[in-house]
């Protein structure tokens, strides 16, 4: 018998809809104001990662830049968040990614509890603009942790807040740091993505149109059996 999880937390960016773009032109804008040089091939490594942390890797870049005051550099932080904001006022409902909708749909069906865990700030406003906020239970951003991924905090506090064990929580996620992030919380790892980067998930696929909810609670039932 098919053994069902009490909830499913989801990674916002590249799971439920891909606003890495948008991130990867503002850091690039913001990079380039500082004289810096920056590319996709760094910006993979900024993938689930904090704004601030994000920006301590891009001023590493740069000796010159190593010295700078904090408030300096949340000044920014600040920056590179309006020009993503600017960018992302055009996300709507038809930029939620293939088969996240129907994965929503049967949590719901089987009162699965469905948690958001975003290094994002602004996960909440990406959520409602994608016509997706009333299927959520909570939303964990970085104002509500204190340690992002690889960090477990991300889903075990949005487990806490459910009343829920680890041990019957399924996380999904695109980047390494939160597979990592999922597994040091006992969870069940699903992984969207390649197998170069996402080893380490439970269970991998590698897109999103590939997330069959049956498939899930197999694969959970089996390593839970």
């Amino acid at each position: 018998m098919t053994q069902y999880p009490k909830a499913f937390i989801y990674d916002l960016d590249g799971v439920i809809t891909d606003t890495a773009e948008f991130h990867y032109l503002a850091w690039k804008k913001l990079a380039g104001e500082l004289g810096i040089s920056f590319d996709r091939q760094f910006n993979e490594r900024l993938k689930g990662i904090s704004r601030m942390e994000s920006l301590e890797l891009i001023l590493q870049l740069s000796a010159s830049l190593l010295k700078m005051s904090n408030e300096e550099k949340v000044r920014l932080a600040s920056k590179k968040n309006e020009f993503y904001l600017e960018l992302a006022k055009s996300i709507n409902e038809e930029n939620v990614l293939p088969g996240i909708e129907d994965l929503l749909k049967n949590n719901k069906k089987h009162n699965i509890k469905i948690a958001l865990g975003s290094a994002s700030e602004n996960a909440k406003n990406v959520v409602e603009k994608l016509g997706l906020i009333s299927y959520f239970d909570y939303i964990v951003d970085a104002t509500k942790v204190s340690k992002g991924k690889p960090d477990p905090e991300t889903f075990t506090s949005a487990a806490d807040y459910l009343g829920i064990p680890y041990k019957e929580c399924i996380g999904i996620e695109d980047a390494a740091a939160g597979i990592e992030a999922i597994n040091k919380a006992n969870m069940f790892s699903v992984g969207v993505g390649s197998l170069e980067h996402l080893s380490q998930a439970d269970y991998l696929v590698e897109d999103t149109s590939k997330l069959d909810f049956q498939e899930i609670m197999k694969k959970y039932s089996e390593k839970n059996s």
